[in-house]
């Protein structure tokens, strides 16, 4: 995203695809941040929710919390765009959901494009392929942003993918109580594996270090990158790690940034996604 005044920026969230495939408890507070980094202004911030009436009625507890979290999203400045789940009984007689956004979402973002440079799905939802390269048509950048089940097809028609693990405070990091700040020593970061040594058993993590408008300077040799790199061994990668498949831009790991004597490593590696 470029520096040259303000950027346009329209943020659209599949809530319910995005909560069950990894993001479930992410902080939309930094999703909105993330997505309006450099010199953007958000102009449209729309969430989409499913909100199930019948359970609402019979569960007071669903019903709290529902309408806390649609407070909240309102706090952060997000339009709550809520659709209400429908029942049908299938051939074999089973009660099924459904609260499909898709169609206001692909409408809304399509709609209001004109008036924006940038645009973000937060979805991993394959049916926004079309919905992409319409945008992109329309003279907008889109980039996607997801977790878990990602569609192929949408990562690469996208023109920046962003998989929300390797985002800073996206997502708390399970286990991390500490209290440390990412990026500090003692802390626990996820990042991707971009260089590999098989022959000697180590290589280098790549991982954001801060949010700004140089998140496409991958180089870390640059002063204005947005990443930094970290030395790791493959004696320090927890056993479910297959380092005959590195380096992998596609599997993200998890770390902790540890002291030695030579600087910085990453130490007590898993893996936590795969796409």
């Amino acid at each position: 995203m470029n520096n040259q005044g303000s950027v346009k920026v329209g943020i659209y969230i599949d809530v319910s695809n995005i909560a069950q495939n990894g993001g479930y408890r992410m902080h939309y507070d930094q999703l909105r941040d993330f997505a309006c980094r450099g010199q953007g202004v958000a102009m449209r911030l729309n969430a989409y929710v499913a909100y199930d009436e019948e359970k609402a009625k019979t569960n007071s507890e669903y019903a709290t919390k529902s309408s806390n979290f649609h407070s909240v999203l309102r706090d952060y400045g997000y339009k709550v765009i809520i659709k209400k789940v429908k029942w049908f009984i299938d051939e074999n007689n089973n009660k099924i959901g459904k609260a499909n956004a898709d169609l206001d979402m692909a409408v809304d973002s399509l709609s209001q494009s004109d008036r924006l440079d940038y645009v973000l799905l937060a979805t991993g939802d394959g049916d926004f392929t079309q919905v992409v390269k319409t945008l992109q048509n329309k003279g907008c950048r889109v980039e996607v942003l997801a977790f878990q089940n990602v569609s192929s097809d949408l990562k690469r028609e996208a023109d920046v993918f962003t998989s929300g693990y390797l985002v800073p405070g996206l997502i708390n990091i399970e286990g991390d109580n500490q209290g440390n700040v990412w990026g500090e020593v003692g802390s626990r970061v996820r990042g991707i594996c971009y260089l590999w040594f098989k022959d000697k058993g180590y290589g280098f993590f790549r991982y954001i270090k801060k949010i700004d408008g140089n998140l496409l300077v991958y180089d870390t040799r640059k002063d204005e990158s947005a990443y930094s790199t970290i030395f790791v061994h493959d004696s320090k990668m927890m056993e479910a790690v297959d380092t005959n498949t590195l380096p992998n831009r596609d599997t993200i790991f998890e770390f902790t940034i540890a002291k030695w004597d030579k600087g910085l490593q990453a130490v007590d590696v898993k893996a936590v996604c795969k796409y």
